[in-house]
């Protein structure tokens, strides 16, 4: 139970790098496999072996110094590398990958989901046996600690994962640049912002001249040899132009 509060204490509480107010939640938290502890364990192990040592054995004390300081090394290191293995976590949420690592100093490199462009998947054979693998990423995120996410517990149910977010933040793209379009704006010619045709832009942005100038001067009707060409039609509008 000590050992679970003194890990508790040393989670990099991954929660508090969210963006709660644009409604951002984890997706999947990946912590490292099982199998990155097993050193750490056997040290603990040997070092349990040495203070044994020391108990049961008459030895010199020279010896018994040596034993200790070997105690104390082993101790230390399994310790280190239980916390560095513990707080080196990859998350994937509903709008970014992020990588949060470091024990006394801390390292958050995020990117957003849509940069990454694909993922292999790789598993060797103690993997395969054992339940993990290794997440090679092809981004532009590469330089911020992406490139390699090791030690990858459940490796298929995670690639999967990774796949249904960036699928399904593809298409939530898509569907608002359809929503902003619309399905009548087929007739766009490009010239207007998203979801503006050219009939509504020029009606829009064109200015009704003073009451006094119209009354003043009246457009003359065209001459009857000219004919009158129309450039752009819609159901909103017509933009007529004459010759």
């Amino acid at each position: 139970m000590a050992g679970i509060g003194l890990f508790r204490i040393f989670d990099p509480k991954v929660r508090r790098h969210l963006i709660s107010d644009e409604g951002e939640v984890v997706i999947d938290e990946v912590r490292h496999h099982w199998v990155v502890f097993v050193v750490p364990m056997l040290e603990i192990v040997l070092a349990g072996a040495l203070l044994a040592t020391m108990v049961l054995t008459k030895v010199g004390a020279s010896v018994n110094l040596v034993l200790l300081v070997l105690v104390f090394v082993l101790l230390a290191h399994s310790f280190w590398t239980f916390l560095t293995e513990h707080r080196d976590r990859f998350v994937v949420t509903n709008m970014r990958v992020m990588r949060i690592r470091g024990v006394f100093s801390q390292t958050v490199a995020t990117t957003p989901i849509a940069r990454v462009l694909d993922i292999t998947l790789q598993k060797p054979i103690i993997g395969r046996m054992l339940g993990y693998g290794h997440f090679v990423f092809e981004s532009a995120a590469q330089d911020q600690g992406f490139r390699e996410i090791k030690w990858v517990s459940r490796p298929d149910d995670r690639d999967l994962t990774i796949q249904r977010v960036i699928q399904r933040t593809g298409l939530r793209a898509s569907a608002s640049v359809d929503v902003l379009q619309g399905d009548e704006d087929s007739d766009d010619d490009g010239t207007g912002p998203i979801g503006m045709d050219s009939a509504q832009e020029v009606t829009t942005t064109s200015t009704p001249a003073p009451a006094a100038a119209q009354s003043s001067s009246r457009p003359s009707p065209p001459p009857s040899g000219s004919a009158t060409k129309s450039i752009f039609n819609s159901e909103r509008g017509n933009w007529i132009d004459n010759d």
